[in-house]
């Protein structure tokens, strides 16, 4: 029998949904009509040249978009999308300044509270400032400007200067190592760093001086460094250096006002790289992933504007930090004249209530968070919609890992009922969303509403076959904007084929395990929604049956003393056993009763198959600086296996509670 849905649109929703208004735009012009949000995915992605000409009109982009939508779309890779364009991204993300000046641009915030505003013209002008600085020190077209950086003012700033002049930019956390970020940097041979001198976390105040020291020491390519301090900026002071060619300043210092220039924008190419993102790196240095100047742009307007329900105004919120591609994402609702609203720290400091008591102090429209903010909130015992007035809140989004059903039943019960939850997945690898929320569609429990407009989306049996119902690997199978330009030092674009062509010809493979739902809503039309089962490659096999983790996780998390888990394959007596890692609430300990809970838990909600034949408790679980749990770096340390890049990791230090362990030698 089919669920109903956890919410629908109301008449007035509907007809006030940007992805409405695109849709009848789209009708009038190529004198079509569509049925409903499936009629329109299935025209973006038969006709891809009409879709995506179509969102550089619609959204009428700052630039020249030249007589050419695409050539050899027959090629993945290999199609050039937009190849006379020229455009600049910061241009793009500034127009409101000249349209809307006094509107509110961005809305910082961190542990300590608020930490000031600024108009679009006020960005604008600091912008200005800022990239005459970077101007003056030779930076140009093509440069990179690397940043170690709290999600503040300075990084959108920044990047906005660097991205204005034509320069590259790529950033990651403070938090991450020396190493993390050699790996990363070393390999882009960056000609300007701007990095915070301090950050707070959970409310002490980290000093990042000594360890920016060792990083500007070992870019021999920096010519330029800017520091900043987000915790007391009055105490900001220059980094220091021992290479006589480095010029070092503070924030303040480069962005004088009485001698910046007017601000001016770089002419690039539509394929023009803009970002250079990372690979989680845990199996090795990790793969500079570079995405281009428009295809990122026109991206993430259509899935700001259509499927999260941005515009002119919105108050958009999602909580991250520079080293993940959220925020690259995020920040571009700018270019739809949203206010930014950037919190940096611990989501649950000094209050476990920070991120909703922001939601509602500044009345965010769109609520981003990963699926594990959630099921901790959940745990905490947070009940929003009893001391909270959260009714500005329209769209939840979340995502890092899927968002497991319970999570929508807690959301919908103890957070926002009128809400439409968008979980959404893609990655780094396109900047974007393979899937994503729908305004016009309805949510059901544990699923993505839909694939996203102009994104091909089938899941495939090991034959590549497209599968109507059960689960498989996640394909692309047309080319679209946001595909990597390539990566960063691959000279023949091998290691760009392997990542994702290597499995099927002329479609990209994601690299992960889901589904496909088949709904038939009321007006006889259907909806596909997404399930998500986890990483393909931490896919579970025991006697041969594939199981995705996210499954297992799913029911662990509902017995109530486990706090999180982590499930791997050990190879065993010629197959696999799953072994299941859990952390426990506070003062729990796993005995006999509780693993069998645990187990009762698994079988009674999916099948004998996914029960675990090994439980141990442990008091730590690794994951990445974005917050995914490292699933294959756990099963590689059982197995006796080297980690190759532990930096890759936040906690690296609880890899060591996975090693030779007595539990799993019998």
């Amino acid at each position: 029998m089919p669920h109903a849905p956890l919410w629908k649109p109301t008449q007035e929703e509907l007809d006030a949904a940007r992805l409405s208004h695109f849709q009848h735009w789209v009708a009038a012009r190529y004198q079509m009509h569509f049925e409903g949000y499936e009629d329109l995915h299935r025209w973006s992605v038969s006709e891809p040249e009409a879709f995506w000409q179509s969102l550089w009109d619609y959204f009428d982009i700052v630039g020249n978009k030249g007589a050419i939508t695409v050539q050899h779309i027959e090629r993945m890779p290999g199609a050039r999308w937009f190849p006379e364009a020229k455009l600049n991204f910061a241009q793009n993300l500034l127009r409101y300044a000249d349209e809307t000046p006094e509107a509110i641009a961005l809305s910082i915030h961190n542990e300590n509270g608020p930490q000031g505003r600024l108009t679009y013209a006020d960005l604008k002008n600091q912008v200005a400032s800022l990239a005459t600085h970077l101007r003056s020190q030779g930076i140009s077209k093509g440069d990179r400007v690397a940043a170690v950086t709290t999600n503040s003012e300075h990084a959108i700033i920044a990047m906005l200067a660097a991205t204005s002049i034509g320069a590259v930019w790529s950033s990651c956390s403070p938090d991450f190592g020396v190493s993390g970020i050699l790996d990363r940097f070393t390999q882009i041979a960056p000609k300007a760093l701007i990095a915070c001198t301090h950050y707070m976390y959970a409310g002490k105040t980290i000093d990042c001086r000594q360890k920016l020291d060792e990083v500007i020491g070992n870019l021999d390519t920096l010519t330029t460094v800017i520091s900043f301090n987000p915790v007391e900026p009055t105490k900001c002071e220059a980094l220091a250096h021992n290479r006589q060619a480095i010029n070092t300043m503070t924030w303040d210092q480069c962005l004088d006002v009485t001698q910046a220039q007017a601000l001016s924008f770089e002419p690039l190419a539509f394929n023009d790289p803009l970002y250079i993102l990372y690979s989680s790196g845990t199996t090795g240095k990790p793969k500079c992933i570079v995405h281009g100047v428009g295809g990122t742009l026109v991206q993430h307007l259509k899935e700001l504007a259509f499927h999260s329900d941005v515009g002119q105004g919105s108050k958009l919120f999602y909580f991250t930090t520079c080293g993940w591609m959220m925020w690259n994402w995020y920040i571009s609702g700018l270019a739809l004249g949203a206010t930014i609203v950037a919190y940096d720290g611990s989501p649950f400091h000094p209050e476990q209530t920070v991120l909703f008591d922001l939601a509602e102090k500044e009345a965010i429209n769109v609520f981003g968070v990963s699926a594990k903010y959630f099921a901790a909130a959940e745990k905490f015992g947070i009940k929003p919609v009893n001391t909270h007035t959260l009714t500005s809140v329209r769209g939840i989004l979340s995502t890092g890992s899927p968002l497991v059903p319970e999570s929508f039943d807690y959301i919908y019960r103890d957070v926002a009922p009128h809400a439409r939850v968008s979980s959404i997945s893609g990655g780094t690898d396109i900047v974007s969303c393979f899937a994503l929320g729908v305004p016009t569609l309805p949510v059901y429990r544990g699923e993505l509403q839909s694939p996203g407009l102009g994104m091909d989306v089938h899941f495939v049996d090991d034959d590549g076959s497209s599968l109507e119902s059960g689960k498989g690997e996640l394909v692309c199978r047309t080319s679209f904007p946001s595909m990597p330009i390539y990566f960063w030092g691959d000279e023949n674009g091998q290691r760009y084929k392997n990542a994702y062509f290597s499995r099927f010809d002329n479609t990209w493979a994601h690299g992960d395990f889901g589904e496909l739902r088949l709904h038939v809503l009321d007006d006889g039309s259907v909806q596909h929604g997404v399930i998500i089962h986890g990483r393909s490659d931490a896919v579970l096999n025991p006697n041969g049956v594939r199981i995705g983790t996210a499954e297992i996780y799913r029911q662990v998390e509902q017995v109530d003393e486990v706090f999180e888990s982590i499930a791997i394959g050990q190879r065993w007596d010629g197959d696999e056993r799953i072994v299941l890692f859990v952390r426990l609430m506070d003062d729990y300990a796993l005995d006999t009763a509780l693993s069998d809970k645990i187990k009762h838990q698994i079988r009674a909600h999916t099948s004998p198959r996914h029960v675990p034949a090994k439980i141990v408790q442990v008091s730590d679980i690794p994951r990445t600086r974005s917050g995914k749990i490292v699933e294959l770096a756990v099963r590689s340390v059982v197995h006796g296996e080297e980690v190759k890049n532990t930096e890759a990791i936040a906690n690296p230090e609880a890899l060591a509670l996975f090693k030779a362990l007595p539990e799993l030698s019998s």
